[in-house]
């Protein structure tokens, strides 16, 4: 045989005892159960009164800012 075959020889039983050992794995295991939805509360209709607006500033991940519109404050509350 020549190196070539070797490591294809190689090859093949590795993926047969991975593929054996995943199989085995999965039958041993019960499948996890289905997760519930989030809730989401809204945190802005805590902080603040109707008719207030807000800041609305956003950060670079999205989130926007829960303080009132022209706060004094030097920092933003993102929620």
């Amino acid at each position: 045989m020549s190196k070539m075959d070797n490591l294809r020889a190689m090859r093949e039983a590795r993926y047969e005892r991975a593929a054996a050992r995943a199989s085995q794995a999965s039958s041993t295991k019960p499948a996890p159960p289905p997760m519930e939805p989030a809730r989401v509360t809204p945190a802005v209709a805590l902080e603040t009164e109707p008719g207030e607006e807000l800041c609305g500033h956003r950060n670079m991940s999205g989130r926007t800012c829960t303080r009132e519109r022209g706060h004094a404050a030097k920092s933003h509350r993102y929620s």
